[in-house]
């Protein structure tokens, strides 16, 4: 793998901690699984199916998302709501090597 396709694959996700950017919890607690359930879809057998774009992670012990620059493309609109919730919630987003970077937009 060359270093170019290497530093490509980090830019398709970001992770949103559970942590604002002064460091405190995010409450409520399972504001993961309420952001997972908001993006899933039924699927033929009538069963919810999370969106692909949107993973719950725990990082250094933190409950997390991880979303994939892809949702950007397939729901801009969702995408959107999704940095304005991390922005005005003051929540601490990285890139995928664990640096916090701003909100992207």
């Amino acid at each position: 793998m060359t270093t170019d396709h290497k530093n490509a694959h980090e830019l398709q996700e970001i992770i949103i901690e559970g942590n604002t950017r002064a460091g405190k919890p995010f409450r409520p607690s399972d504001w993961v699984d309420r952001m997972c359930s908001t993006y899933a879809t039924f699927g033929d057998d009538r069963k919810l199916k999370y969106s692909p774009y949107l993973k719950p992670r725990v990082v250094n012990g933190v409950r997390c998302l991880a979303v994939d620059l892809k949702l950007k493309v397939v729901n801009p609109e969702g995408y959107a709501q999704l940095m304005h919730f991390a922005d005005e919630n003051q929540l601490n987003v990285l890139d995928s090597s664990g640096n916090s970077i701003p909100v992207p937009h």
